[in-house]
């Protein structure tokens, strides 16, 4: 194997899974995410060469995955979440396949329920919700608000944090109750995670990123919880 597209996670660096891991502890280069825990690069070998992601542009990225894959080296190309959930790792993955160089993917834990989940939100639960829709809101504008306010079950917005006031606003025109359970989650699973629990009405632009917005009856199951994230 020469390319290794790998998910890291949500945030917390233990939740990386033990493949991807092992992946990392054995590369020649990494080529990662700025949103990668330190942690994480830091695993990769004393002598492996480090590229961040977040100074190229995609095609760029492609390119630099194929050169060093054709060079031979063990390229770890980490990012955050997994690799083919609003990863782009998909393009990846096809420019290296274009170019006949060998890969895998190390699927990652997705933040769609990991996020949610260790604030004491489950994005499914019996009674409340058997679906989720995941969309990405980084452009409220141009999204089919009307489709997904008669969505059922648990909407979960990717890269919407700094517009999840206007989200709303867009859901609430298109007939979602403004008394909807809404939850803004800003760098979910780190020490510094917030998260702001308000009805769909008075939901605010999130005060940091990464930021994850949860919509639905779901949301009410936080304060029957009452999770308590241990300090370990």
């Amino acid at each position: 194997m020469t390319v290794s597209l790998v998910g890291a996670g949500p945030g917390d660096p233990e939740l990386i899974t033990v493949k991807g891991l092992a992946r990392l502890r054995a590369c020649d280069v990494l080529v990662y995410d700025r949103l990668v825990a330190a942690e994480l690069v830091d695993e990769a070998p004393d002598d492996a060469l480090r590229i961040e992601r977040d100074r190229l542009e995609q095609d760029e990225v492609n390119e630099v995955l194929v050169s060093l894959g054709r060079r031979g080296d063990e390229v770890v190309r980490l990012k955050g979440g997994d690799p083919l959930l609003f990863g782009r790792g998909g393009e990846e993955a096809l420019a290296l396949a274009r170019a006949e160089v060998p890969f895998e993917i190390v699927p990652g834990v997705s933040s769609l329920a990991s996020v949610p989940g260790s604030v004491g939100i489950p994005v499914t639960h019996r009674g409340l919700a058997s679906a989720v829709t995941a969309f990405a809101a980084h452009d409220v504008e141009s999204l089919d608000v009307a489709a997904l306010a008669r969505m059922p079950g648990t909407l979960v917005a990717y890269m919407g944090g700094a517009r999840a006031d206007r989200l709303a606003r867009r859901l609430i025109e298109h007939g979602l109750p403004a008394s909807t359970p809404a939850a803004v989650i800003v760098r979910g699973t780190l020490p510094d995670e917030q998260v702001i629990v308000s009805p769909l009405g008075a939901v605010a632009a999130a005060p940091g990123t990464p930021a994850l917005v949860v919509i639905g009856d779901v949301v009410g199951v936080r304060a029957l919880l009452a999770v308590r994230r241990s300090a370990a």
